[in-house]
C-alpha cells in the first residue's frame, strides 16, 4: 500500500510491518497505527502515521545515546505489548530537533516500546524515574569536537 510522509513524500509500505498503538501516543490517542522509516545516513528514524502525514515523529535507539539508559516495564504494559522474550522488544525516543541540531533534546521518560514480533507500540511514561523529557543528545564537550 502507498501512503503520503511528511519527509519521504509517498512511499510503498508493507502492510504487515505497520506497528499498531491500541491507545495511540499520547497527544495523538486517534493515530493507532504508524510506519518506521529509517533517515539515511543517520542512527535516526521517522515514525510516520499511515493516517496523517502531518505526523511524524523523529526517534532514535535511546541506549545508543545512553548506554547506562534503563528502565524496567510495568507488568500492564509487557502484558498488553503481549511481550515473551527481550528479543521482541525494540526502544526508541522521540527526539525534539532543534536549530542547531547539538540543541536537539531525547525524551527519555516516555520510551516508545515495541513488540517487534506482533507489531505492537506503546509510549510507556515512567514514574519515579531519574530521567526526563529533554535530555541534550549531546554533552557540551561533543559538542566542542564538532
Amino acid at each position: 500500500m502507498n501512503i503520503q510522509t511528511k519527509f519521504h513524500g509517498e512511499q510503498e509500505i508493507n502492510k504487515d510491518d505497520i506497528i499498531y498503538f491500541p491507545s495511540g501516543i499520547p497527544g495523538f490517542l486517534d493515530e493507532k497505527e504508524f510506519y518506521i522509516f529509517p533517515l539515511d545516513g543517520t542512527d535516526l528514524f521517522v515514525l510516520q502515521s499511515v493516517k496523517t502525514t502531518e505526523v511524524a515523529f523523529i526517534v532514535t535507539d535511546p541506549f545508543a545515546l545512553y548506554p547506562q539508559y534503563e528502565f524496567d516495564l510495568p507488568e500492564e504494559a509487557l502484558e498488553k505489548l503481549e511481550i515473551q522474550s527481550d528479543k521482541d522488544v525494540a526502544t526508541f525516543a522521540i527526539l525534539t530537533v532543534r536549530d542547531p541540531f547539538e540543541e536537539t533534546t531525547v525524551n527519555l521518560q516516555a520510551p516508545l516500546v515495541i513488540n517487534q514480533t506482533k507489531k505492537i507500540g506503546k509510549q510507556i511514561i515512567l514514574n519515579q524515574t531519574p530521567y526526563q523529557t529533554k535530555h541534550k543528545i549531546m554533552t557540551p564537550q561533543e559538542q566542542g569536537e564538532r
